[in-house]
């Protein structure tokens, strides 16, 4: 399977060149990503032991070409490995894509190795006509409730087809129709789906950033796949205002509503979203605090967000945020292809989320505010960010499925990069303060990719 992928490539590279295609590029990143985290949980491992830390090593090719005037074509390729440093090293990785298998001597996950993982996450051909570009297949997507994530060593996509169409003054209409996924929602894997057997790394919590299914397989997105359209307009310069409507079907509705203002430097927004659940949809049941009883989840969930920041140019941007998600709804508003189940855990459009530890402020009952702060100080770009979710206990609180409860996490990010020509490099150091729990966890990453 891997040759035939690794094949495929070749054959296009060698293509373009006998068939006199033009405008050819091939591209891509090599990284390596290292975290270790200490935490003060009772027999913690100490923060640079085998036992906290977690690394991926990965590859990511691209080639994109002109097949005639008006149409292209592109694929991408994607590979995540640990060369086999989970056994003496490390004990977990970055990315779910791996697949576990016994291994006789390993110490991974109790006996298990991490085996390498590799796929096609692109395959995508686009026509454009008329003010209308129509892009089929293979994809990264960008919309509020279903999106490709980056911020660890792979990234999920979308088999979709997308309409954009720009005849309207200073407006983009789009278009969107989903089936298939390779994100962690739809990860048919897990033991959530029932399977036999410990499930994939997720289940087994030997990742970091795990929000690509194992194998990066691609399956039905969502219960019967999605429809979603979206408008853009920037009548006015200083205003961009987007509206989003999604059919998730034989799952829920949802729409998405963000207003944002640029005015000399000052920055300030507003977002306002709601899910709400077909008949009949099947996500699980709920205990109902105000019964005590267990009852078929049904009820919808709205949520809001406002952003107020100053841009001082050449020298920093300073915002605060503040989001609260309706307690006694059943989906949260996170990234619908990410996550344990559809739109909860993933990582979020929220203006509050989180440098690090998604899946709070998108949570069912959060409140939350977050206060950053971006610049540059020789050279080297800085962020620092202190962010808090406060989830309540609602009335529909405890799911069976993601074991819902009250909990309150604060994190408080610092993180440095710079640049070396080709060499990206960043340091990363995350507290993250478990109220409830009682738990503090102090991570220290190093992100190292090469771009070619």
């Amino acid at each position: 399977m891997r040759l035939t992928k690794l094949s495929l490539i070749a054959a296009m590279l060698i293509g373009s060149t006998a068939f006199a295609i033009e405008n050819t590029k091939v591209s891509g990143t090599a990284g390596l990503y290292y975290g270790t985290q200490d935490s003060d949980a009772a027999n913690a491992p100490d923060l640079f032991s085998k036992e906290s830390a977690y690394t991926n090593y990965f590859a990511h090719l691209d080639l994109t070409t002109d097949l005639t005037e008006g149409v292209s074509a592109g694929v991408g390729a994607q590979v995540v490995t640990t060369l086999g440093v989970e056994h003496n090293l490390v004990n977990a990785v970055f990315s779910n894509a791996h697949t576990a298998d016994t291994s006789t001597g390993a110490s991974f996950g109790n006996g298990l190795q991490a085996d390498s993982a590799m796929w096609i996450d692109e395959l995508w051909i686009a026509g454009s006509a008329f003010d209308t570009t129509l892009k089929i297949g293979r994809q990264a997507l960008d919309t509020p409730f279903a999106f490709t994530e980056t911020w660890g060593v792979d990234k999920n996509t979308f088999e979709a087809a997308v309409i954009i169409n720009q005849s309207l003054p200073e407006t983009t209409l789009i278009a969107t129709t989903i089936g298939k996924s390779n994100g962690s929602a739809d990860d048919r894997t897990s033991a959530r789906e029932s399977i036999t057997g410990p499930g994939n790394l997720n289940d087994l919590s030997l990742t970091a950033a795990g929000y690509v299914a194992a194998d990066g397989t691609f399956s039905t997105f969502g219960n019967q796949g999605t429809y979603c359209f979206g408008v853009i307009n920037n009548s006015i310069e200083q205003l961009t205002i987007q509206a989003w409507y999604y059919d998730m079907v034989q799952l829920a509705e949802a729409y998405w509503l963000q207003a944002d203002l640029n005015v000399e430097g000052v920055l300030a927004g507003v977002q306002y979203m709601n899910t709400d659940l077909d008949v009949g949809a099947n996500v699980g049941d709920v205990y109902d605090n105000n019964t005590s009883t267990i009852m078929p989840a049904t009820e919808d969930t709205s949520a809001w967000s406002a952003m107020l920041g100053y841009e001082i140019k050449d020298v920093a941007t300073i915002k605060i945020a503040y989001s609260d998600v309706d307690k006694d709804g059943v989906l949260g508003v996170a990234n619908t292809a990410t996550g344990s189940i559809a739109t909860v855990g993933g990582q979020s459009r929220l203006y509050t989320e989180m440098w690090w530890n998604y899946g709070y402020v998108s949570a069912v009952g959060a409140e939350s505010f977050s206060i950053t702060a971006e610049g540059n100080l020789a050279g080297v770009d800085l962020l620092l960010g202190y962010y808090n979710a406060d989830i309540e206990e609602g009335s529909a609180a405890v799911t069976l499925l993601r074991g819902y409860a009250k909990e309150e996490l604060t994190e408080i990010t610092l993180a440095a990069s710079k640049s070396f020509g080709p060499l990206d490099t960043s340091l990363a150091i995350i507290r993250a303060d478990k109220d409830v729990a009682d738990v503090t966890t102090t991570d220290v990453q190093i992100y190292l990719t090469y771009n070619f």
